[in-house]
């Protein structure tokens, strides 16, 4: 989930020159907010924009009639996201409320374009204390008051084929060496041990992350320094290169796979033994008639004696644009949506894990899914680095992957020196943006 960085300042400047052209509703200065009307911005999490407005409408018509606060809703998808936020930012032309990628939520922060969620205002949205404390990391920069709530919770794990690790007397790998070996065993007969969206930046650049953090590597230094180039950086992207050009038991094909649910389909018919997934991938795997009793999931293993890291925190996020003429409103909107009572209509049909301490996960009826994806998400995750230039790192260091997979898929080579060196031209391009 990218975002370009913007100018601090630039940004607030134009906000301040066009503050009064914000959509929301008309009135404003009352706490009484019935009668007013919110618009809301929606991220697609479901399978079409059409099915986020079904699933979405009668929650909206439910906080209608509970406070008279008519809501406007416009789902917008990814690839559409970032410059329709980058434009109401600069032009003030902007939401009341809007769904953010939580791994957005610094770069946005540092816009000073949104409401920061003081203690009144967590007050007014049923304290801070109600959500999980993983997902509430991603709030915004570590130390100040965040700009954004949790709404959806992901996470990543290893998905493996049952019957195809049953066939070859294999259990499921605790450690990355193990989960080669496993994986070795499985490439055979023109299946493959893995598949990966080796083309795919978000995808890439997730996956260093979580690579580099299992071997105690930081990204960026505690002043927001970019450090990309350490040893340990390196090495975790190695690790995962090696996975197609060493060990070789990715398909060189999956280098031109840009999105996620291509290696999920791989998985789901049976070409692979296993994938690394978020936790939404249920409606894929189903989608390609694979059932819920045919695999399994665990924790993204380590090395033996890494860090137990197993995923970014992933999901979405809420935030309120501080230019709204509908501050209580918005606040009543956010309280909504994050109650458990809304949590538990959206998660479902959104595969998204809770968000809020304390729930019992919805988004599946395997028990043991559940618990497994609620364990890694709450114990066994890392928040991407909390700083205005991580949407930078995320395009550099992914863009640079998808380029070293391809030259592995074509018959090259990648050595840690290559990887050195790209990391090096990545860092200095985040360094050279300021």
């Amino acid at each position: 989930m990218k975002i370009r960085t913007f100018a601090a300042a630039a940004a607030i400047a134009a906000l301040a020159i066009t503050a009064t052209g914000c959509s929301g509703g008309a009135n404003s200065g009352s706490n009484d907010s019935s009668g007013k009307t919110l618009t809301y911005w929606a991220s697609n999490q479901g399978t079409s924009l059409d099915n986020d407005k079904e699933v979405l409408t009668p929650q909206l018509k439910k906080f209608e009639d509970q406070t008279g606060i008519k809501v406007n809703l416009e789902v917008i998808g990814w690839n559409d996201l970032q410059t329709r936020i980058q434009t109401a930012v600069t032009s003030g032309q902007a939401p009341d409320v809007l769904n953010i990628g939580n791994t957005w939520a610094a770069s946005l922060q540092s816009t000073g374009a949104f409401m920061p969620f003081d203690a009144a205002a967590f007050d007014a949205i049923g304290g801070k204390d109600k959500f999980v404390k993983t997902a509430m990391d991603t709030g915004g920069v570590a130390g100040e008051d965040p700009t954004s709530v949790p709404l959806y919770g992901l996470a990543y794990g290893l998905y493996y084929n049952k019957a195809m690790f049953k066939d070859a007397g294999l259990t499921p790998p605790t450690t990355w060496e193990e989960m080669v070996a496993d994986a070795k065993k499985l490439t055979t007969g023109g299946k493959h041990g893995f598949s990966l969206a080796a083309g795919s930046y978000t995808e890439n650049s997730h996956f260093a992350f979580i690579n580099a953090a299992q071997n105690g590597a930081e990204f960026f230094d505690a002043s927001g320094k970019p450090t990309f180039t350490s040893d340990g950086v390196v090495d975790g992207i190695a690790r995962y290169l090696d996975l197609m050009q060493t060990d070789k038991v990715v398909d060189p094909g999956n280098a031109q796979y840009d999105n996620a649910t291509k290696a999920i389909n791989d998985f789901a018919t049976g070409k692979v033994g296993m994938v690394l997934s978020q936790s939404n991938a249920n409606s894929s795997i189903a989608s390609q008639g694979m059932k819920d009793d045919a695999f399994g999931v665990v924790a993204f293993p380590a090395p033996a004696g890494g860090k137990d890291v197993a995923t970014m925190v992933a999901g979405i996020n809420m935030s309120i644009f501080k230019n709204t003429k509908n501050k209580d409103a918005a606040l009543q909107f956010v309280k909504f949506m994050t109650s458990e009572a809304t949590q538990g209509e959206l998660d479902k049909p959104f595969a998204a894990l809770p968000v809020l301490a304390g729930v019992t996960p919805s988004f599946t009826d395997n028990a043991e899914l559940a618990k497994t994806f609620s364990d890694i998400y709450a114990n066994k995750s890392k928040p991407l680095p909390l700083v205005a230039a991580e949407d930078q790192f995320e395009s550099t260091v992914g863009k640079a992957m998808n380029q070293m997979f391809a030259t592995v898929a074509s018959g090259g080579t990648v050595s840690k020196a290559d990887i050195k060196a790209a990391l090096t031209t990545a860092q200095q391009a985040v360094e050279a943006a300021g």
